[in-house]
């Protein structure tokens, strides 16, 4: 691998020109595509073999002309203080409001108040609802224009008027101000870490380019595969996140081979052929883990897995071919201003290379860096570096046994929007469950009578405030009705009279050949939570697994993998510890700007495991690859852990800090949901980068010395040698002895 890799780097060094000009032509020839597609198809939510999905299809079948309703919004009335929206001045106002409702463009049917029975018991408030042709996404500016201008009128009159549905205009779009903080921090992290502008602004360069080309792609192809807009949202994030941290660890890589003297391609080569053939593996390990978000079998996750680990795979290839083109236009600005001078003669021969490298590392035992001065600092007191790290971490983790997860809703917007404001309204007036009513499908030979009985045993279930008539079909086979709960949607008292109303359907069924499913966006919200729960330690067992596989072969060790798996489980659950804590608890909620606490959401757990798991294999990767390689190369585990912190340590650190800068800046947006993922994932990789990586295994390397390379001969035979650490690149055979220093000198190395 690394001997393939060393001349593919070479290859892109030399003939830069060419695969500069390649990849234009990638990422104009993706734009062109995407910007000639069709336009991506709406966003569908499906759920294969959920009752909520059963019952949904069956209202589809037998109920065509509901299925075909488009967009509707709810308008909510309130009378001024003291009165009553019955009385005539406010009765005539609500009448104006619903016929401007109904010349609005799009609108086909307005239900009036009065006339459906739709005003509170006390009389002070009503709703109407306006169906529109087109679905809610397919909603044009002046629709939604003319809704906000009806409101403005009802408002006019002295009436309280908000509105919800899917028909409402959500505000979707995000300040950008964290973000830009965010890639600010980038940017300054990547000088500070070079020293130089070129080498600073190329991962950033090559990470756009690589997200370009990844997004263009998923948005040329939509139409194709039914892939939303909101499809690229994870591509878009992971893609960055990586493409950074790729061209960081490929370029620093290649400083590393210049100070030692090699020439300008011979380094590309080198840098290529190690630190690419770990940003290779790395990136399979986050490919496995976005594609393993298939086993959840749900359509939308599935999609948004695949096109993420799509972009992961341009990264890669950016890494390994573009950034080495890009270093050979400038080979010797990338280094620091002090570095320059020594390199712009020819280079140095094999001798003074061996010549360099030994001053090099004698300077370095001289004058250790911060990280060397770490990694002897843990070498000296392993166990209480690995226990401080360990039950910190596990200690954060203990709120997450109180995980609760739910899906945003109305009921969780920013309490400033129309949206929130309609449904508190409602739920003031009508109780907590008008939010959240329940949709009951009976279906039977004679399913007027079925709904019947089926209705008056459910109104009498604890946790029913009503139930409508039922409805029946034309052909007579199927019936439905709505079950308002007397909790409101979210609760967990809610989530119960769903299970015990299916448990009592089930009774119902024996015996009357029917079949009693319940549905509803409450049910169906039910059911996607329950569905992730259940996924998600299949899930995490799926992507630990088989990078546990992966890790073996690329480290040739059976602890080294078996450690990194067990300190992401730490990271994770630390991470979702914190996250339950804040934005479930509600402690310090002020602090980061949470109007209410309430249930996870549900598709945050699995898919910050899925992004958090390839960052913390990439750090593993890159970290414990260098400790490998000096391992290899003859020295002692103790020596090969300081070399390890010594070239990668500044870098991986500087690739977290990005990670953490970047996830932030999301934690400052109004969208409670984007607020959650941006702490969860910024949490999280502080605690991978920073206490597990950089705490937590090299006090585990220290504990075990040379046990932690140990693989059983009959496996390490079976095993191919992918050469990872670039043994084959050195001159000599590829495993030298080991090092035989003394003990004396083993303690003169941590000290």
């Amino acid at each position: 691998m690394a001997t393939l890799l060393y001349r593919l780097g070479r290859f892109a060094f030399r003939r830069r020109g060419l695969t500069v000009l390649l990849w234009l032509l990638v990422l104009f020839g993706a734009g062109f595509a995407a910007s000639s597609a069709p336009a991506p198809p709406a966003d569908t939510f499906s759920m294969p073999g959920t009752e909520s999905q059963k019952a949904f299809d069956l209202l589809e079948e037998k109920f065509p002309a509901a299925g075909a309703e488009g967009a509707s919004a709810r308008v909510v009335v309130r009378a001024p203080k003291g009165e009553r929206i019955t009385e005539t001045a406010n009765k005539k106002s609500v009448a104006d409001l619903v016929g401007d409702l109904g010349d609005n463009p799009g609108v086909t049917r307005v239900t009036d108040p009065f006339t459906t029975g739709a005003v509170s018991k006390d009389g002070t408030t009503a709703y109407a609802v306006a169906t529109y042709k087109a679905s809610g996404t397919e909603l044009t500016d002046a629709q939604h224009d003319a809704l906000d201008k009806s409101l403005r009128t009802g408002r006019s009159a002295g009436l309280t008027v908000e509105a919800g549905g899917d028909a409402v205009k959500v505000d979707t779009a995000m300040s950008g101000v964290g973000e830009k903080i965010g890639v600010l921090i980038s940017a300054l992290v990547l000088l500070l870490t070079f020293g130089s502008l070129i080498a600073a602004g190329m991962p950033l360069l090559t990470a756009v380019v690589g997200v370009g080309i990844g997004i263009s792609a998923i948005t040329a192809l939509g139409s194709t595969l039914g892939l939303s807009a909101t499809t690229s949202n994870l591509a878009m994030m992971l893609g960055l996140a990586v493409g950074i941290d790729y061209a960081l660890f490929v370029v620093s890589r290649y400083r590393s081979e210049k100070l030692e003297g090699h020439d300008r391609e011979e380094a590309a080569g080198r840098a290529v052929g190690t630190a690419g053939s770990a940003v290779v593996f790395a990136g399979l390990t986050v490919i496995v883990a976005l594609a393993g978000l298939s086993v959840v079998n749900i359509p939308v996750l599935t999609k948004m897995g695949l096109a993420a680990a799509g972009t992961v795979a341009v990264a890669v290839l950016i890494a390994t071919t573009l950034v080495p083109a890009l270093l050979a236009f400038a080979p010797i600005r990338v280094l620091r201003r002090r570095d320059r001078a020594a390199f712009r003669s020819k280079p140095l021969s094999p001798r003074k290379q061996r010549k360099a490298a030994k001053l090099a590392a004698k300077q370095a035992r001289r004058h250790p860096n911060l990280g060397s001065r770490w990694a002897g600092y843990v070498l000296r007191h392993p166990v209480a570096v690995l226990l401080v790290g360990v039950v910190g971490l596990g200690a954060l983790a203990v709120p997450a046994a109180n995980l609760r997860l739910g899906l945003p809703g109305e009921g969780t917007m920013a309490t400033d929007t129309t949206q929130r404001k309609a449904y508190d309204m409602l739920s003031a007036s009508f109780g907590d469950g008008f939010n959240g009513p329940l949709t009951v499908t009976v279906e039977a030979p004679k399913a007027a009578a079925v709904a019947k009985r089926v209705a008056q045993r459910f109104a009498a279930q604890d946790g029913v405030a009503s139930v409508a008539p039922p409805t029946v079909n034309p052909a007579g086979d199927t019936a439905l009705f709505n079950v308002i709960p007397a909790s409101g949607p979210g609760k967990a008292a809610t989530e119960d009279l769903v299970r015990s109303l299916r448990d009592s359907a089930g009774g119902l069924e024996k015996g009357t050949g029917s079949e009693i499913l319940i549905t509803g966006q409450t049910a169906l919200i039910i059911d996607f939570s329950h569905t992730l729960d259940k996924a998600l330690l299949p899930y995490l067992a799926l992507v630990v697994g088989l990078a546990f596989l992966l890790l073996m072969v690329v480290f040739r060790s059976l602890l080294v993998p078996f450690k990194a798996a067990l300190g992401f489980l730490l990271s994770v659950g630390a991470a979702l510890g914190a996250v339950v804590a804040v934005f479930q608890q509600g402690h310090l909620a002020g602090l980061f700007g949470i109007d209410q606490p309430g249930p996870i959401v549900s598709t945050m757990p699995i898919l910050m495991i899925g992004v958090v798991f390839g960052l913390a294999m990439d750090y593993e990767v890159f970290l414990v690859s260098r400790m490998r390689e000096a391992y290899t190369h003859g020295a002692t585990p103790a020596e090969a852990v300081v070399t390890g912190f010594r070239f990668g340590g500044r870098v991986v650190s500087a690739a977290a800090v990005i990670m953490i800068s970047v996830f932030s800046g999301f934690i400052a947006e109004d969208n409670d949901l984007v607020k959650m993922m941006g702490f969860a994932l910024a949490s999280a990789v502080l605690f991978d980068a920073f206490v597990v990586r950089m705490a937590i295994v090299p006090a585990l390397f220290a504990l075990l010395g040379t046990k932690a390379w140990w693989l059983p001969k009959w496996l390490d035979r079976l095993l191919p040698n992918l050469d990872v650490e670039g043994a084959e690149l050195r001159h000599g055979p590829a495993g030298p002895p080991r090092s035989s220093r003394s003990p004396k000198r083993e303690r003169e190395l941590i000290r």
